[in-house]
């Protein structure tokens, strides 16, 4: 990331409330919002209004992106699909009963500092927060002054934002739950990144 004089803000949304076709099970399906859900990303983009939100950033799966274009319908902003946003992956613990469990085991082992600690057959958490970190850092980067919505996911959030941020520990997110389309802001300049809200409080 270049040298950012004029900050930058990123205000980092978990997606709507959504349904899977897996149900009970670990996956890596997109979903889709409920009706709740959509009901969450118009709301969210309404607490925006008078933030002049410049963009919209999103994850690859539907239910982020599903939010992105809601939000954006309200913020009549662009939005721009992001693999780097997506959640982490199960792996193969996808279609395991027991795979819930086991993937929360390893999501805990991440909070912990074990980044190099990952499903079977699935990224580590060091390879999530590196790719997050490299999308956060662009949209820092293209919209300098301004400030940018990010819609991604509960997991990816947790343990990359504190990771970033300066004035929090790496294990912020530990008994601190993002909720669906509740959001974490983030401010950077020259000096580094901060982290001013958890989940909607100041932090």
């Amino acid at each position: 990331m270049s040298d950012l004089f004029c900050p930058a803000t990123l205000v980092v949304a978990r997606h709507g409330s959504a349904t899977y076709d897996a149900v009970g099970v670990a996956s890596d399906d997109g979903g889709w919002l409920t009706e709740v859900g959509r009901r969450q990303a118009a709301d969210l983009a309404a607490g925006l209004t008078d933030r002049r939100v410049a963009a919209i950033w999103c994850s690859d799966m539907s239910r982020a992106v599903q939010t992105a274009e809601i939000a954006a319908s309200v913020l009549r902003v662009p939005v721009r699909v992001r693999s780097g946003l997506r959640e982490a992956s199960v792996g193969d613990l996808a279609g395991r009963s027991d795979g819930l469990g086991l993937f929360d085991s390893v999501f805990l082992r991440w909070l912990d500092g074990d980044l190099d600690a990952s499903a079977p057959s699935a990224e580590t958490g060091g390879d999530v927060v590196a790719r997050m970190r490299t999308e956060l850092e662009s949209a820092a980067d293209q919209f300098r002054g301004e400030t940018v919505l990010i819609v991604s996911h509960g997991g990816a959030i947790g343990i990359t934002l504190p990771r970033l941020a300066s004035n929090v520990p790496a294990d912020y997110a530990r008994g601190r739950v993002v909720d669906n389309c509740a959001t974490c802001e983030l401010s950077v300049d020259a000096d580094g990144w901060v982290l001013r809200t958890w989940a909607g409080a100041p932090v």
